[in-house]
Protein backbone atom coordinates (compact mmCIF):
# COMPACT_ATOMS: atom_id res chain seq x y z
CA UNK A 1 0.00 0.00 0.00
CA UNK A 2 2.80 2.42 0.85
CA UNK A 3 4.51 1.54 -2.43
CA UNK A 4 1.38 2.47 -4.44
CA UNK A 5 1.11 5.88 -2.65
CA UNK A 6 4.72 6.72 -3.44
CA UNK A 7 4.23 5.87 -7.14
CA UNK A 8 1.11 8.07 -7.22
CA UNK A 9 2.96 11.15 -5.93
CA UNK A 10 5.90 10.51 -8.23
CA UNK A 11 3.73 10.43 -11.36
CA UNK A 12 1.79 13.51 -10.15
CA UNK A 13 5.03 15.57 -9.91
CA UNK A 14 6.05 14.49 -13.41
CA UNK A 15 2.64 15.53 -14.78
CA UNK A 16 2.80 18.95 -13.01
CA UNK A 17 6.22 19.70 -14.44
CA UNK A 18 5.01 18.65 -17.85
CA UNK A 19 1.99 20.96 -17.58
CA UNK A 20 4.19 24.06 -16.67
CA UNK A 21 6.08 23.64 -19.93
CA UNK A 22 2.86 23.19 -21.92
CA UNK A 23 0.73 26.09 -23.27
CA UNK A 24 -2.15 27.54 -21.20
CA UNK A 25 -0.75 26.68 -17.79
CA UNK A 26 1.54 29.75 -17.08
CA UNK A 27 -0.03 32.81 -15.49
CA UNK A 28 0.66 36.50 -16.36
CA UNK A 29 -0.68 39.74 -14.91
CA UNK A 30 0.36 43.32 -15.86
CA UNK A 31 -0.65 46.43 -13.91
CA UNK A 32 -1.77 48.79 -15.26
CA UNK A 33 -2.87 47.76 -18.74
CA UNK A 34 -3.50 51.37 -19.84
CA UNK A 35 -1.44 54.53 -19.24
CA UNK A 36 -1.65 58.13 -20.37
CA UNK A 37 1.44 60.30 -20.86
CA UNK A 38 1.00 64.07 -20.70
CA UNK A 39 1.51 66.68 -23.38
CA UNK A 40 5.09 67.43 -22.35
CA UNK A 41 6.07 63.77 -22.15
CA UNK A 42 6.94 61.98 -18.95
CA UNK A 43 7.15 58.52 -17.43
CA UNK A 44 4.87 55.75 -16.29
CA UNK A 45 5.64 52.47 -14.55
CA UNK A 46 4.15 48.97 -15.12
CA UNK A 47 4.55 45.90 -12.92
CA UNK A 48 4.71 42.35 -14.32
CA UNK A 49 3.83 39.18 -12.32
CA UNK A 50 4.23 35.67 -13.83
CA UNK A 51 5.10 32.12 -12.83
CA UNK A 52 6.99 31.61 -16.08
CA UNK A 53 10.75 31.61 -16.01
CA UNK A 54 11.01 34.75 -18.21
CA UNK A 55 8.97 37.50 -19.86
CA UNK A 56 9.37 39.95 -22.78
CA UNK A 57 7.75 43.08 -24.24
CA UNK A 58 7.31 44.17 -27.84
CA UNK A 59 6.97 47.93 -28.51
CA UNK A 60 5.09 49.23 -31.56
CA UNK A 61 6.24 52.87 -31.09
CA UNK A 62 9.92 52.73 -30.35
CA UNK A 63 10.41 56.03 -32.22
CA UNK A 64 8.68 58.01 -29.43
CA UNK A 65 8.21 55.54 -26.57
CA UNK A 66 11.17 53.99 -24.79
CA UNK A 67 11.27 51.19 -22.21
CA UNK A 68 13.71 50.74 -19.39
CA UNK A 69 13.71 47.00 -20.20
CA UNK A 70 12.15 44.76 -22.86
CA UNK A 71 12.69 41.40 -21.14
CA UNK A 72 13.38 39.85 -17.80
CA UNK A 73 13.73 36.63 -15.81
CA UNK A 74 12.07 35.50 -12.64
CA UNK A 75 8.49 35.73 -11.58
CA UNK A 76 8.14 39.55 -11.29
CA UNK A 77 9.55 42.73 -12.75
CA UNK A 78 8.90 46.42 -13.43
CA UNK A 79 9.39 48.54 -16.53
CA UNK A 80 9.49 52.35 -16.84
CA UNK A 81 7.92 53.88 -19.94
CA UNK A 82 9.34 57.24 -21.05
CA UNK A 83 8.10 59.81 -23.55
CA UNK A 84 10.36 62.87 -23.86
CA UNK A 85 8.92 64.58 -26.91
CA UNK A 86 5.76 66.53 -27.61
CA UNK A 87 3.18 65.83 -30.29
CA UNK A 88 0.74 68.02 -32.14
CA UNK A 89 -1.67 65.06 -32.43
CA UNK A 90 -2.54 62.41 -29.88
CA UNK A 91 -0.86 59.04 -30.45
CA UNK A 92 -1.25 55.52 -29.13
CA UNK A 93 1.18 52.64 -28.76
CA UNK A 94 0.41 49.00 -28.03
CA UNK A 95 2.81 47.03 -25.87
CA UNK A 96 2.55 43.23 -25.83
CA UNK A 97 3.85 41.40 -22.77
CA UNK A 98 4.53 37.65 -23.17
CA UNK A 99 5.52 35.04 -20.58
CA UNK A 100 5.87 31.31 -21.32
CA UNK A 101 2.56 29.66 -22.20
CA UNK A 102 0.48 32.44 -20.61
CA UNK A 103 -1.85 34.43 -22.78
CA UNK A 104 -0.04 37.66 -23.89
CA UNK A 105 -1.27 40.89 -22.32
CA UNK A 106 -1.70 44.06 -24.40
CA UNK A 107 -1.08 47.50 -22.91
CA UNK A 108 -2.45 50.70 -24.43
CA UNK A 109 -0.16 53.76 -24.00
CA UNK A 110 -1.64 57.13 -25.03
CA UNK A 111 0.11 60.50 -25.28
CA UNK A 112 -2.31 63.42 -25.34
CA UNK A 113 -2.12 65.99 -28.09
CA UNK A 114 -0.51 69.40 -27.69
CA UNK A 115 -1.30 72.63 -29.44
CA UNK A 116 2.44 73.33 -29.63
CA UNK A 117 5.43 71.33 -30.66
CA UNK A 118 7.89 73.09 -28.32
CA UNK A 119 7.82 74.38 -24.77
CA UNK A 120 9.30 77.48 -23.10
CA UNK A 121 9.93 77.52 -19.35
CA UNK A 122 11.22 80.27 -17.04
CA UNK A 123 12.29 80.20 -13.43
CA UNK A 124 10.20 83.31 -12.61
CA UNK A 125 6.59 84.21 -13.29
CA UNK A 126 6.71 87.74 -11.82
CA UNK A 127 9.37 90.43 -11.41
CA UNK A 128 9.38 93.42 -9.05
CA UNK A 129 11.78 96.38 -9.09
CA UNK A 130 12.27 99.26 -6.69
CA UNK A 131 11.77 102.78 -8.01
CA UNK A 132 15.53 103.13 -8.40
CA UNK A 133 15.53 100.30 -10.93
CA UNK A 134 18.12 97.55 -10.95
CA UNK A 135 19.01 94.25 -12.55
CA UNK A 136 17.28 90.87 -12.19
CA UNK A 137 18.33 87.53 -13.71
CA UNK A 138 15.86 85.36 -15.64
CA UNK A 139 16.49 81.73 -16.66
CA UNK A 140 14.93 80.57 -19.93
CA UNK A 141 14.74 76.92 -21.00
CA UNK A 142 13.29 75.75 -24.32
CA UNK A 143 13.56 72.98 -26.89
CA UNK A 144 12.62 75.37 -29.70
CA UNK A 145 15.42 76.17 -32.12
CA UNK A 146 15.12 79.94 -31.55
CA UNK A 147 13.30 82.25 -29.14
CA UNK A 148 12.89 85.98 -28.58
CA UNK A 149 11.97 88.21 -25.63
CA UNK A 150 10.25 91.62 -25.62
CA UNK A 151 8.19 93.84 -23.36
CA UNK A 152 5.52 96.51 -23.56
CA UNK A 153 7.44 98.43 -20.85
CA UNK A 154 9.95 100.86 -22.38
CA UNK A 155 11.68 101.13 -19.01
CA UNK A 156 12.97 97.55 -19.30
CA UNK A 157 16.14 96.49 -21.10
CA UNK A 158 17.43 92.98 -21.88
CA UNK A 159 21.02 91.79 -21.99
CA UNK A 160 19.93 89.44 -24.80
CA UNK A 161 16.74 89.51 -26.87
CA UNK A 162 17.10 86.25 -28.84
CA UNK A 163 18.59 82.81 -28.23
CA UNK A 164 18.62 79.18 -29.23
CA UNK A 165 17.50 75.90 -27.66
CA UNK A 166 18.79 75.00 -24.23
CA UNK A 167 19.00 76.89 -20.95
CA UNK A 168 20.34 80.41 -20.57
CA UNK A 169 20.23 83.16 -17.95
CA UNK A 170 19.73 86.75 -19.13
CA UNK A 171 19.70 90.05 -17.23
CA UNK A 172 16.67 92.32 -17.19
CA UNK A 173 17.39 95.94 -16.25
CA UNK A 174 14.81 98.44 -15.07
CA UNK A 175 15.78 102.09 -15.38
CA UNK A 176 15.13 104.50 -12.52
CA UNK A 177 11.53 105.61 -12.40
CA UNK A 178 10.80 109.28 -13.00
CA UNK A 179 7.10 108.77 -12.41
CA UNK A 180 5.43 109.51 -9.09
CA UNK A 181 3.33 106.35 -9.50
CA UNK A 182 3.98 102.62 -9.57
CA UNK A 183 4.44 101.11 -13.04
CA UNK A 184 3.48 97.76 -14.53
CA UNK A 185 4.43 95.87 -17.65
CA UNK A 186 4.54 92.46 -19.30
CA UNK A 187 7.49 90.50 -20.66
CA UNK A 188 6.73 88.04 -23.48
CA UNK A 189 8.95 85.15 -24.54
CA UNK A 190 8.01 83.61 -27.90
CA UNK A 191 9.12 80.88 -30.31
CA UNK A 192 7.60 79.26 -33.39
CA UNK A 193 5.25 76.40 -32.51
CA UNK A 194 5.51 77.21 -28.79
CA UNK A 195 3.09 78.78 -26.33
CA UNK A 196 4.07 82.34 -25.40
CA UNK A 197 5.26 82.74 -21.81
CA UNK A 198 4.37 86.02 -20.13
CA UNK A 199 5.91 87.49 -16.99
CA UNK A 200 4.25 90.31 -15.06
CA UNK A 201 6.59 93.15 -14.05
CA UNK A 202 6.03 95.91 -11.51
CA UNK A 203 8.10 98.88 -10.40
CA UNK A 204 7.38 100.60 -7.11
CA UNK A 205 6.63 104.30 -6.93
CA UNK A 206 9.48 106.52 -5.73
CA UNK A 207 9.67 107.16 -2.00
CA UNK A 208 9.67 110.89 -2.77
CA UNK A 209 8.24 112.92 -5.63
CA UNK A 210 10.58 114.26 -8.29
CA UNK A 211 11.89 117.74 -7.52
CA UNK A 212 13.46 118.23 -10.91
CA UNK A 213 10.37 120.17 -11.92
CA UNK A 214 12.00 122.85 -14.08
CA UNK A 215 15.02 121.39 -15.91
CA UNK A 216 16.84 123.84 -18.16
CA UNK A 217 18.80 123.43 -21.34
CA UNK A 218 22.54 123.13 -20.76
CA UNK A 219 24.19 126.53 -20.25
CA UNK A 220 27.98 126.78 -20.36
CA UNK A 221 28.08 130.51 -19.63
CA UNK A 222 30.59 131.10 -16.84
CA UNK A 223 31.25 127.35 -16.59
CA UNK A 224 34.22 126.93 -18.95
CA UNK A 225 36.78 125.57 -16.48
CA UNK A 226 37.45 121.87 -16.24
CA UNK A 227 38.07 120.36 -12.82
CA UNK A 228 41.83 120.64 -13.37
CA UNK A 229 41.57 124.26 -14.50
CA UNK A 230 39.31 125.13 -11.58
CA UNK A 231 41.68 123.45 -9.13
CA UNK A 232 44.45 125.77 -10.30
CA UNK A 233 42.31 128.74 -9.23
CA UNK A 234 41.71 127.51 -5.67
CA UNK A 235 44.66 128.53 -3.54
CA UNK A 236 43.66 128.22 0.10
CA UNK A 237 40.35 127.00 1.52
CA UNK A 238 38.56 127.43 4.86
CA UNK A 239 35.61 125.61 6.49
CA UNK A 240 32.66 127.33 8.16
CA UNK A 241 32.61 124.47 10.66
CA UNK A 242 29.92 123.86 13.29
CA UNK A 243 27.48 126.32 11.78
CA UNK A 244 25.18 125.42 8.91
CA UNK A 245 25.59 121.71 9.64
CA UNK A 246 24.73 122.07 13.35
CA UNK A 247 21.89 119.81 14.42
CA UNK A 248 19.17 121.89 16.05
CA UNK A 249 19.91 125.02 14.08
CA UNK A 250 22.74 127.20 12.82
CA UNK A 251 23.74 128.49 16.28
CA UNK A 252 23.16 125.28 18.28
CA UNK A 253 26.83 124.28 18.35
CA UNK A 254 28.04 127.52 19.89
CA UNK A 255 28.74 129.75 16.90
CA UNK A 256 26.78 132.86 15.94
CA UNK A 257 25.03 133.09 12.59
CA UNK A 258 27.38 133.42 9.65
CA UNK A 259 27.58 137.01 8.45
CA UNK A 260 28.97 138.68 5.39
CA UNK A 261 31.44 140.46 7.69
CA UNK A 262 32.89 137.07 8.70
CA UNK A 263 33.31 135.98 5.09
CA UNK A 264 34.89 139.33 4.26
CA UNK A 265 37.36 138.79 7.10
CA UNK A 266 38.25 135.32 5.84
CA UNK A 267 38.91 136.70 2.35
CA UNK A 268 41.05 139.52 3.73
CA UNK A 269 43.29 136.99 5.49
CA UNK A 270 44.33 135.09 2.38
CA UNK A 271 41.61 132.49 1.77
CA UNK A 272 39.94 132.36 -1.65
CA UNK A 273 37.71 129.29 -1.12
CA UNK A 274 35.12 128.29 1.49
CA UNK A 275 33.72 124.86 2.26
CA UNK A 276 30.20 125.02 3.67
CA UNK A 277 29.33 121.90 5.68
CA UNK A 278 25.54 121.83 5.58
CA UNK A 279 22.63 119.93 7.09
CA UNK A 280 19.44 119.37 5.11
CA UNK A 281 17.60 116.43 6.65
CA UNK A 282 16.44 118.31 9.74
CA UNK A 283 14.94 120.99 7.51
CA UNK A 284 13.01 118.54 5.33
CA UNK A 285 9.60 116.88 5.47
CA UNK A 286 10.10 113.26 6.52
CA UNK A 287 7.30 112.06 4.25
CA UNK A 288 7.89 114.04 1.07
CA UNK A 289 11.59 114.94 1.38
CA UNK A 290 10.74 118.59 0.70
CA UNK A 291 13.43 120.96 2.04
CA UNK A 292 12.22 124.13 3.73
CA UNK A 293 12.26 127.07 1.33
CA UNK A 294 13.47 129.25 4.19
CA UNK A 295 16.50 127.01 4.74
CA UNK A 296 17.32 126.82 1.04
CA UNK A 297 17.23 130.60 0.92
CA UNK A 298 19.47 130.89 3.99
CA UNK A 299 22.13 128.59 2.56
CA UNK A 300 21.96 130.44 -0.74
CA UNK A 301 22.50 133.69 1.15
CA UNK A 302 25.73 132.39 2.71
CA UNK A 303 26.91 131.07 -0.67
CA UNK A 304 26.28 134.56 -2.06
CA UNK A 305 28.43 136.14 0.69
CA UNK A 306 31.34 134.08 -0.56
CA UNK A 307 30.82 134.56 -4.27
CA UNK A 308 30.42 138.31 -3.77
CA UNK A 309 34.03 138.13 -2.52
CA UNK A 310 35.10 136.25 -5.67
CA UNK A 311 35.63 133.13 -3.55
CA UNK A 312 35.05 129.54 -4.61
CA UNK A 313 32.46 127.59 -2.60
CA UNK A 314 32.20 123.87 -1.87
CA UNK A 315 28.67 123.05 -0.65
CA UNK A 316 27.91 119.55 0.66
CA UNK A 317 25.50 117.35 2.54
CA UNK A 318 27.46 116.96 5.77
CA UNK A 319 26.94 114.47 8.60
CA UNK A 320 23.29 115.52 8.67
CA UNK A 321 22.36 113.16 11.50
CA UNK A 322 24.18 110.28 9.83
CA UNK A 323 21.36 109.18 7.52
CA UNK A 324 23.79 108.58 4.67
CA UNK A 325 27.20 108.48 6.35
CA UNK A 326 26.30 105.77 8.84
CA UNK A 327 24.25 103.71 6.38
CA UNK A 328 26.40 102.74 3.42
CA UNK A 329 24.68 99.35 3.52
CA UNK A 330 22.69 97.32 1.03
CA UNK A 331 19.58 97.31 3.25
CA UNK A 332 19.52 101.13 3.27
CA UNK A 333 20.71 101.63 -0.30
CA UNK A 334 17.34 102.14 -2.00
CA UNK A 335 15.97 104.39 0.74
CA UNK A 336 19.09 106.55 0.90
CA UNK A 337 19.42 106.89 -2.84
CA UNK A 338 15.84 108.14 -2.94
CA UNK A 339 16.62 110.80 -0.33
CA UNK A 340 19.93 111.69 -1.99
CA UNK A 341 18.08 112.24 -5.26
CA UNK A 342 15.32 114.33 -3.69
CA UNK A 343 17.74 116.54 -1.75
CA UNK A 344 20.17 117.17 -4.60
CA UNK A 345 17.41 117.93 -7.10
CA UNK A 346 16.25 120.68 -4.74
CA UNK A 347 19.71 121.98 -3.80
CA UNK A 348 20.91 121.98 -7.39
CA UNK A 349 17.78 123.72 -8.67
CA UNK A 350 17.97 126.41 -5.96
CA UNK A 351 21.69 127.09 -6.59
CA UNK A 352 21.59 126.61 -10.37
CA UNK A 353 22.22 130.25 -11.30
CA UNK A 354 25.66 130.42 -9.68
CA UNK A 355 28.59 130.06 -12.07
CA UNK A 356 31.62 127.79 -11.70
CA UNK A 357 32.58 129.44 -8.40
CA UNK A 358 30.15 127.00 -6.75
CA UNK A 359 31.04 123.31 -6.47
CA UNK A 360 28.82 120.59 -5.00
CA UNK A 361 30.03 117.70 -2.80
CA UNK A 362 28.03 114.49 -2.47
CA UNK A 363 28.67 113.70 1.21
CA UNK A 364 31.16 114.23 4.05
CA UNK A 365 32.84 111.26 5.75
CA UNK A 366 30.92 108.12 4.65
CA UNK A 367 31.56 105.14 6.92
CA UNK A 368 32.90 102.55 4.49
CA UNK A 369 35.34 99.77 5.32
CA UNK A 370 34.96 97.12 2.61
CA UNK A 371 34.23 96.57 -1.06
CA UNK A 372 30.51 95.92 -0.54
CA UNK A 373 30.03 99.18 1.34
CA UNK A 374 32.12 100.96 -1.30
CA UNK A 375 29.74 99.75 -3.99
CA UNK A 376 26.84 101.24 -2.04
CA UNK A 377 28.71 104.52 -1.59
CA UNK A 378 29.45 104.66 -5.31
CA UNK A 379 25.71 104.33 -5.95
CA UNK A 380 25.09 107.32 -3.63
CA UNK A 381 27.64 109.34 -5.58
CA UNK A 382 26.06 108.25 -8.87
CA UNK A 383 22.66 109.39 -7.66
CA UNK A 384 24.19 112.74 -6.65
CA UNK A 385 25.72 113.25 -10.09
CA UNK A 386 22.58 112.18 -11.93
CA UNK A 387 20.38 114.45 -9.84
CA UNK A 388 22.57 117.53 -10.28
CA UNK A 389 23.05 117.02 -14.01
CA UNK A 390 19.34 116.42 -14.56
CA UNK A 391 18.49 119.98 -13.49
CA UNK A 392 20.43 121.40 -16.44
CA UNK A 393 21.53 124.99 -16.89
CA UNK A 394 24.90 125.69 -15.27
CA UNK A 395 24.59 122.41 -13.38
CA UNK A 396 25.29 120.53 -16.59
CA UNK A 397 28.91 121.69 -16.33
CA UNK A 398 29.36 122.26 -12.59
CA UNK A 399 32.37 120.60 -10.94
CA UNK A 400 31.22 117.83 -8.58
CA UNK A 401 33.17 116.28 -5.69
CA UNK A 402 32.86 112.68 -4.50
CA UNK A 403 34.21 111.43 -1.16
CA UNK A 404 36.44 108.46 -0.52
CA UNK A 405 35.59 105.85 2.16
CA UNK A 406 35.71 107.63 5.52
CA UNK A 407 37.64 110.27 3.53
CA UNK A 408 40.64 108.31 4.78
CA UNK A 409 43.57 108.40 2.39
CA UNK A 410 44.64 104.79 2.85
CA UNK A 411 41.10 103.42 2.56
CA UNK A 412 40.43 105.64 -0.43
CA UNK A 413 43.56 104.36 -2.14
CA UNK A 414 42.60 100.74 -1.41
CA UNK A 415 38.82 100.77 -2.02
CA UNK A 416 37.89 103.65 -4.33
CA UNK A 417 38.83 101.92 -7.57
CA UNK A 418 35.69 102.82 -9.51
CA UNK A 419 34.33 106.34 -9.80
CA UNK A 420 30.73 107.12 -10.69
CA UNK A 421 29.94 107.94 -14.30
CA UNK A 422 29.56 111.58 -15.22
CA UNK A 423 27.90 112.50 -18.52
CA UNK A 424 29.94 115.72 -18.50
CA UNK A 425 33.62 114.96 -18.98
CA UNK A 426 36.42 116.36 -16.83
CA UNK A 427 34.22 117.90 -14.14
CA UNK A 428 34.90 115.58 -11.17
CA UNK A 429 37.10 115.84 -8.07
CA UNK A 430 37.73 113.39 -5.23
CA UNK A 431 37.80 114.31 -1.54
CA UNK A 432 39.79 113.08 1.46
CA UNK A 433 40.48 114.50 4.94
CA UNK A 434 43.66 114.51 7.00
CA UNK A 435 43.99 114.40 10.80
CA UNK A 436 47.21 112.43 11.05
CA UNK A 437 48.53 111.67 13.56
CA UNK A 438 45.27 111.75 15.50
CA UNK A 439 47.19 112.05 18.80
CA UNK A 440 48.54 115.40 17.65
CA UNK A 441 45.66 116.75 15.58
CA UNK A 442 42.56 115.97 17.64
CA UNK A 443 43.22 113.79 20.69
CA UNK A 444 42.24 115.52 23.97
CA UNK A 445 43.03 112.86 26.57
CA UNK A 446 45.37 109.92 26.92
CA UNK A 447 43.98 106.49 26.11
CA UNK A 448 45.04 102.94 26.95
CA UNK A 449 46.25 102.49 23.36
CA UNK A 450 48.31 105.70 23.27
CA UNK A 451 49.01 109.17 24.61
CA UNK A 452 48.51 112.64 23.18
CA UNK A 453 51.26 114.22 21.08
CA UNK A 454 52.12 117.87 21.70
CA UNK A 455 55.06 118.25 19.32
CA UNK A 456 55.24 117.41 15.61
CA UNK A 457 58.16 117.55 13.17
CA UNK A 458 61.72 116.33 13.27
CA UNK A 459 63.09 119.71 14.41
CA UNK A 460 60.34 120.36 16.93
CA UNK A 461 60.70 117.52 19.41
CA UNK A 462 60.99 118.35 23.09
CA UNK A 463 64.03 117.31 25.09
CA UNK A 464 62.27 117.95 28.40
CA UNK A 465 58.82 116.55 27.56
CA UNK A 466 59.92 113.73 25.27
CA UNK A 467 56.96 111.43 25.99
CA UNK A 468 54.79 113.91 24.10
CA UNK A 469 56.80 113.90 20.89
CA UNK A 470 55.10 112.44 17.86
CA UNK A 471 56.34 108.91 17.18
CA UNK A 472 54.60 108.46 13.83
CA UNK A 473 52.69 110.43 11.21
CA UNK A 474 55.33 113.07 10.71
CA UNK A 475 56.91 114.42 7.49
CA UNK A 476 57.69 111.11 5.79
CA UNK A 477 54.23 109.68 6.42
CA UNK A 478 52.52 112.87 5.27
CA UNK A 479 54.61 112.90 2.09
CA UNK A 480 53.71 109.30 1.35
CA UNK A 481 49.98 109.83 1.92
CA UNK A 482 49.80 112.89 -0.32
CA UNK A 483 51.90 111.23 -3.00
CA UNK A 484 49.44 108.31 -2.86
CA UNK A 485 46.56 110.63 -3.77
CA UNK A 486 48.58 112.27 -6.52
CA UNK A 487 49.23 108.89 -8.12
CA UNK A 488 45.69 107.62 -7.56
CA UNK A 489 43.79 110.66 -8.84
CA UNK A 490 45.71 113.87 -9.64
CA UNK A 491 47.99 112.29 -12.23
CA UNK A 492 44.84 110.97 -13.96
CA UNK A 493 43.23 114.38 -14.25
CA UNK A 494 41.09 114.16 -11.10
CA UNK A 495 41.99 116.89 -8.59
CA UNK A 496 41.85 115.98 -4.91
CA UNK A 497 40.15 118.17 -2.33
CA UNK A 498 41.59 117.97 1.18
CA UNK A 499 38.23 118.91 2.62
CA UNK A 500 39.35 119.00 6.24
CA UNK A 501 42.59 119.16 8.20
CA UNK A 502 43.60 120.87 11.44
CA UNK A 503 45.56 120.52 14.65
CA UNK A 504 44.04 121.70 17.91
CA UNK A 505 45.72 124.32 20.10
CA UNK A 506 46.83 122.99 23.48
CA UNK A 507 46.86 126.27 25.37
CA UNK A 508 46.65 124.51 28.72
CA UNK A 509 50.39 124.03 28.29
CA UNK A 510 52.65 126.66 29.80
CA UNK A 511 56.10 128.15 29.36
CA UNK A 512 58.54 126.57 26.94
CA UNK A 513 56.20 123.62 26.34
CA UNK A 514 53.46 125.94 25.05
CA UNK A 515 55.92 127.89 22.92
CA UNK A 516 57.31 124.71 21.35
CA UNK A 517 53.85 123.26 20.83
CA UNK A 518 52.57 126.35 19.01
CA UNK A 519 55.71 126.49 16.90
CA UNK A 520 55.40 122.80 15.94
CA UNK A 521 51.70 123.28 15.17
CA UNK A 522 52.48 126.20 12.87
CA UNK A 523 55.15 124.09 11.19
CA UNK A 524 52.68 121.24 10.75
CA UNK A 525 50.17 123.54 9.06
CA UNK A 526 52.74 125.18 6.80
CA UNK A 527 54.36 121.88 5.85
CA UNK A 528 50.99 120.26 5.13
CA UNK A 529 49.96 123.12 2.83
CA UNK A 530 53.29 123.03 0.99
CA UNK A 531 53.02 119.31 0.36
CA UNK A 532 49.37 119.52 -0.60
CA UNK A 533 50.14 122.18 -3.20
CA UNK A 534 53.12 120.19 -4.47
CA UNK A 535 50.88 117.18 -5.07
CA UNK A 536 47.96 119.01 -6.65
CA UNK A 537 45.75 118.74 -3.55
CA UNK A 538 43.36 121.57 -2.57
CA UNK A 539 43.48 122.25 1.21
CA UNK A 540 40.47 123.47 3.24
CA UNK A 541 41.31 124.17 6.91
CA UNK A 542 38.78 122.87 9.45
CA UNK A 543 37.67 125.80 11.62
CA UNK A 544 35.01 124.76 14.13
CA UNK A 545 34.90 128.21 15.75
CA UNK A 546 36.41 127.39 19.15
CA UNK A 547 39.27 129.73 20.06
CA UNK A 548 40.18 128.33 23.48
CA UNK A 549 42.14 125.25 24.56
CA UNK A 550 41.46 122.37 22.18
CA UNK A 551 40.02 124.69 19.54
CA UNK A 552 40.82 125.08 15.85
CA UNK A 553 39.22 128.49 15.30
CA UNK A 554 41.19 131.05 13.35
CA UNK A 555 38.64 133.86 13.82
CA UNK A 556 36.57 135.09 16.74
CA UNK A 557 33.15 134.89 15.16
CA UNK A 558 31.51 136.86 17.97
CA UNK A 559 33.22 140.07 16.86
CA UNK A 560 34.74 139.08 13.50
CA UNK A 561 38.38 139.50 14.45
CA UNK A 562 41.47 137.34 13.96
CA UNK A 563 41.99 134.92 16.86
CA UNK A 564 45.02 132.89 15.68
CA UNK A 565 47.37 134.97 13.56
CA UNK A 566 50.19 132.45 13.98
CA UNK A 567 48.20 129.68 12.33
CA UNK A 568 46.91 131.98 9.58
CA UNK A 569 50.44 133.12 8.78
CA UNK A 570 51.60 129.49 8.59
CA UNK A 571 48.78 128.59 6.23
CA UNK A 572 49.29 131.58 3.96
CA UNK A 573 53.06 131.06 3.83
CA UNK A 574 52.57 127.41 2.97
CA UNK A 575 50.28 128.33 0.07
CA UNK A 576 52.75 130.79 -1.46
Amino acid sequence: MKKLNFLFYFFALIMLASCNDAGGINTLTVDPVQATIGVDGGTSKITIQTNASSWSITNSASDWLSLSSTSGTGHSGSVTLTVSTRTLESRTATLVVSAGSAKPVELSIVQTASNYLYVIKTDLTTLSFDHAGGVKALKITTDASTWSISSDADWLQFSQTTGSSGTISINITATESTSDNAKTGTISITADNAATVQISVTQKAPLYPSYNTSPLAADATGMSSTAVELAAKINLGWNIGNSLEAIGGETFWGNPKVTKALIDLVKQNGFNAVRIPCSWNQYSNSTTGKISDTWLARVKEVVQYCIDNDMYVLLNIHWDGGWLENNCTTDKQVENNAKQKAFWEQIATEMRDFDEHLLFASANEPNVDNATQMTVLTSYHQTFINAVRSTGGHNTYRVLVVQGPRTDIQKTNDLMNTLPTDPTANRMMAEVHYYTPYQFCLMTKDESWGNMFYYWGQNYHSTTDATRNATWGEETDLNNFFKMMKTKFVDKGIPVVLGEYAAIRRTSLTGDNLTLHLASRAYFLKYLIQQAKANGILPFYWDAGGIGDGGTGLFDRSNNTVADQTAIDALVQGAQ
